[in-house]
């Protein structure tokens, strides 16, 4: 008897809880690097993104993501995914594969919560959290994973440096532009000020949760749990990767700030984890370490530029994790992949391709979301008001206090939190 489908199932299935774990490393990342008077937000923006995202990913985004083919553009819609989809040519239960892309959904999706946190109304992340999870997510995984013009193409993106972290970072970014950055995050002559989290313990933990989840996260994306020589390969390149990336953010921020940054340190391990998972199974480790390495380079710099130069507003920074380590790792892949990269000799052709792809999706979702949020803020409001944002969201709105016995009310003077 043939069993490899059983084991197969299984570790899907084992991937898939890893991936939706992944879910409370975001949200203690983001509660962590944010303070404690919108916690409860959070929570509820993390819990709900999935939520919503499972319902609206069954019932439409799913087909389609991996509907029959139309144009190269989107699959065939298939309201509540009823089809058979014999034509992926899958070795696990159409359902298996079901929940481990909607895991996948919702973490694209969450990635925009922790750049927008603190001042957006909860109603207008539930709308977003409907709409990327219906529309915007589903149509980039085909062009990609679906049988779109991406894959067509060649464009390799193995399990979503580009389809699902930098299109949530992209996302991210225009969100964060359109509501605007806090209140007291910038001098009036414009120079960005530290709004510390509360809790980095809690950030650690998350990005230790995340770490952990990640081996699900790429290693899954084989769909074959008898594949052992790929699982392997790939566990180490995720490893490597965040390992690098970690050490080399510690040294850029300890050579400039004078110390070694906490923060900074955990969001370079997110930036090798999120920078490999385009090529980690066609890169050599050496190459993981390298691509890890640029990362923890992107990261201080992208995070700057974005916060010191752009002045958006990104508290967790999302945007530099996701966004432009997404795209860097993705793009890295045209040069380390040990067959068709132009280090191993197989030329430009495949970078073009990366380089083409990554453009492709950061203009795709620029566009659609900036469209999204323009149209959640001229219809019910994007931002709280400013009363509202001082207080917190915990007790605006949602009623409750995450730390009933602290005193967690922020304190201005000169305009500036004290």
């Amino acid at each position: 008897m043939d069993y490899s489908i059983s084991i197969n199932t299984i570790w899907v299935l084992i991937a898939t809880a890893l991936v939706f774990f992944m879910q409370a490393g975001f949200a203690m990342v983001e509660t962590g690097f944010t303070r404690a008077k919108n916690a409860g937000n959070i929570i509820m923006k993390n819990i709900m993104d999935f939520s919503v995202g499972s319902l609206i990913f069954w019932i439409l985004g799913f087909s389609i993501m991996f509907g029959v083919d139309l144009g190269g553009f989107i699959g065939k819609v298939d309201i509540f995914s009823l089809g058979s989809y014999e034509h992926l040519g899958l070795d696990i239960p159409k359902e298996a594969f079901l929940i481990f892309q909607t895991v996948f959904c919702a973490t694209a999706a969450t990635i925009v919560s922790g750049a927008m946190a603190e001042r957006t109304k909860f109603i207008s992340y539930l709308m977003y959290s409907f709409v990327i999870s219906a529309a915007i997510y589903p149509i980039v995984g085909h062009w990609i994973w679906g049988g779109g013009w991406l894959s067509q193409l060649g464009f390799h993106d193995f399990a979503g440096s580009t389809v699902v972290h930098s299109l949530g970072g992209w996302a991210a970014f225009m969100g964060a532009w359109i509501i605007g950055p806090r209140i007291g995050k910038y001098t009036k002559d414009g120079k960005a000020r530290v709004i510390k989290g509360h809790s980095l313990t809690l950030g650690a933990l998350g990005v230790f949760i995340l770490w952990f989840g990640w081996f699900g996260f790429n290693p899954g994306s084989t769909l074959s749990g008898t594949d052992f020589t790929s699982i392997a390969h790939i566990f180490v390149t995720t490893n490597l990767a965040a390992a690098s990336s970690a050490i080399v953010a510690m040294f850029i921020s300890w050579s400039r700030y004078g110390k070694p940054d906490v923060s900074m340190t955990l969001n370079g391990a997110l930036a090798g984890l999120v920078a490999i998972t385009a090529g980690t199974d066609i890169v050599a480790p050496l190459g993981a370490v390298i691509i890890g390495s640029i990362a923890g380079i992107v990261i201080i710099f992208s995070i700057e530029f974005i916060d010191r130069i752009l002045k958006v507003d990104d508290p967790v920074g999302a945007v530099g994790v996701h966004g432009i380590c997404g795209a860097v790792g993705t793009i890295l892949v045209g040069l380390f992949a040990v067959e068709g990269g132009l280090f191993y000799g197989g030329g430009v052709g495949m970078l073009k391709i990366q380089l083409l792809g990554v453009g492709a999706v950061a203009l795709w979702t620029l566009c659609t979301s900036f469209v999204l949020f323009k149209a959640i803020n001229v219809t019910v409001g994007l931002r709280v008001s400013e009363g509202e944002e001082e207080t917190g969201l915990d007790k605006e709105e949602h009623g409750t206090e995450s730390y009933a016995d602290f005193m967690t009310k922020s304190i201005y003077v000169n305009n500036q939190e004290v």
